[in-house]
């Protein structure tokens, strides 16, 4: 598969007009940053949050770049990288970013991605139709040590991301992937984990007494079976 600069895969995915699909290959690129070229390969090993923005100088794209550069430090800790992108050109992210440092006093020190030609917006499905032929939707993709997409949301462009809601879910993906445990609904870090449902039947009549066989908690993020819990 060859990638070109400020380009994506195209014969896989820009020519079928669709989106990358969960636990597959995230679509790679080589592409020129407000920190320089940068490639998504370059970044295996680690984390990886790419997420687009609609336009430079807007008012809710402001809000979350200080969102996501005042949590960097989490995002380290849970060696993740961020990565931001839109379609606007290098000069107008760098023109963009200085006025938030003196503004607002926040250097932003995550790579922007310009992605003018729109090749990796497309291959990341990240421009749609119905909303606008020029700016990405709030994208958001995560994507796992070896290059795999592991989650995806789309925002509307008045409605800004919830960084916090980012930093948990990338937090349960990693705790999934080392406990290989599933997380409930509202699940915090240090909270109350599940087993996942057993596939055999002798295992599920082993596991019941008298309780639901297929909602098994466990306690503390440790891989135990918490007791007289259902």
């Amino acid at each position: 598969m060859t990638t070109h600069e400020n380009n994506a895969p195209i014969e896989d995915y820009t020519l079928r007009g669709v989106s990358p699909k969960l636990d597959e290959l995230a679509p790679t690129f080589t592409a020129r940053t407000t920190q320089g070229t940068l490639s998504l390969e370059g970044l295996r090993g680690q984390w990886v949050v790419l997420f687009a923005h609609p336009a430079d100088f807007t008012p809710v794209c402001t809000s979350e770049f200080i969102a996501f550069q005042s949590a960097i430090s989490e995002f380290e800790a849970l060696n993740c990288s961020l990565v931001g992108l839109s379609v606007d050109s290098i000069y107008s992210h760098i023109a963009w970013l200085e006025s938030i440092e003196t503004k607002f006093g926040i250097k932003v020190t995550f790579p922007v991605i310009e992605d003018v030609s729109m090749a990796i917006s497309a291959a990341y499905g990240m421009i749609h139709e119905s909303s606008s032929s020029t700016a990405t939707v709030r994208s958001v993709f995560i994507i796992d040590p070896n290059g795999i997409l592991r989650a995806l949301t789309h925002y509307p462009l008045s409605v800004g991301r919830s960084v916090s809601e980012i930093i948990r879910l990338i937090k349960a993906l990693q705790l999934s992937e080392e406990k290989k445990v599933a997380t409930p609904a509202n699940w915090q870090p240090g909270e109350q984990v599940l087993h996942n449902a057993p596939c055999l039947f002798n295992d599920a009549l082993k596991q019941n007494d008298g309780k639901a066989w297929y909602y098994q908690t466990v306690a503390n993020d440790t891989g135990k079976p918490c007791r007289g819990t259902s």
